[in-house]
């Protein structure tokens, strides 16, 4: 099925083998192709499949593609949403269905990231459903490690690489999203999300509301205090979520990720809208020069720069 935004051809071995020994310019970004084996991290061999299959490329849907990849290439610093965004799952949602209230949960959080109500309510009502303990979450986290969505390790790893600062800012948990932070090298001075408090037994007590990402705004009032204490210039925004927009202004440009859920309010409303890291990665140049080395049995072994 074709995806809005999407051009969707059928490549095969024998269109592949015309093109050996050249160079290809591509001026379009290569969107999520499950079908291909990417390497994003090395960016040195990206292994095509023989047999006919589909291919799709970006068309940078968006209401300003082009601003958003120009802040991308310069950014100081990118900030990245957590929950279906740099992982593949909501981390409250995963945390109510192992406490056995998951439907209940996921509507709320369907609501709040749509836009529908006020993020501070939905995250009072959520956390009032599952009053999750500190061992709770210490289990749970022991249970359901956090999955990172494909490609935003790499993708993150290369933003490091050449001095942009990474920052996550998530209306999720910060006792969730700490071990994600580890993993991906963010050091976790660098985390804005939400504080929960415990009795002394442990049990569930209350949220910070002090945290800036514990109500709608909150991530926009994170990104200006970014900007104004450390002179940030180029910040750039990522997210799956309705807050996630808000951030812009005072971000100078927000990219929305479809590739956990699509919501219709950031499909429309996003300077760039993207469904992987692999598209976000391969902007960083001006183009992806693409040649063939050499036909090896059931695949075409390609080189890629960026």
């Amino acid at each position: 099925m074709m995806r809005a935004g999407q051009a969707v051809g059928t490549l095969t071995k024998q269109a592949w083998q015309t093109t050996s020994g050249t160079s290809l310019k591509m001026t379009v970004s290569l969107a999520f192709i499950p079908a291909f084996n990417i390497h994003v991290g090395a960016f040195s061999r990206v292994r095509y499949s023989s047999r006919p299959v589909k291919a799709g490329f970006s068309t940078y849907q968006g209401l300003d593609p082009d601003r958003a990849k120009d802040v991308l290439k310069k950014a100081q610093v990118i900030c990245f949403d957590v929950d279906s965004t740099v992982c593949a799952e909501e981390g409250i949602d995963v945390l109510a269905a192992f406490l056995g209230q998951g439907q209940a949960v996921a509507d709320l959080t369907a609501k709040a990231m749509g836009g529908s109500v006020l993020f501070q309510d939905a995250l009072k009502g959520r956390l009032d459903l599952i009053k999750p303990s500190r061992a709770d979450i210490q289990n749970c986290l022991l249970r359901h490690p956090a999955t990172l969505s494909p490609g935003v390790k790499e993708f993150v790893g290369r933003l490091q690489a050449r001095g942009t600062a990474v920052y996550l800012v998530s209306g999720g948990f910060r006792l969730m999203i700490e071990p994600v932070a580890d993993r991906l090298l963010v050091p976790r001075d660098r985390i804005y999300a939400n504080t929960l408090l415990f009795a002394e037994n442990g049990s569930y007590k209350d949220f910070d509301p002090n945290e800036p990402t514990s109500r709608d705004g909150g991530k926009a009032a994170v990104i200006k205090s970014l900007k104004e204490k450390h002179g940030y210039q180029d910040v750039l925004m990522v997210g799956d979520g309705a807050t996630d927009m808000q951030a812009r202004p005072p971000a100078d440009a927000f990219i929305g990720y479809g590739g956990v859920v699509v919501r219709d309010p950031v499909l429309q409303g996003a300077d760039w809208f993207v469904r992987s890291f692999q598209a976000c990665a391969f902007n960083f140049g001006e183009y992806a020069r693409t040649s063939i080395l050499r036909n090896s049995g059931d695949f075409l072994k390609v080189e890629v720069h960026v």
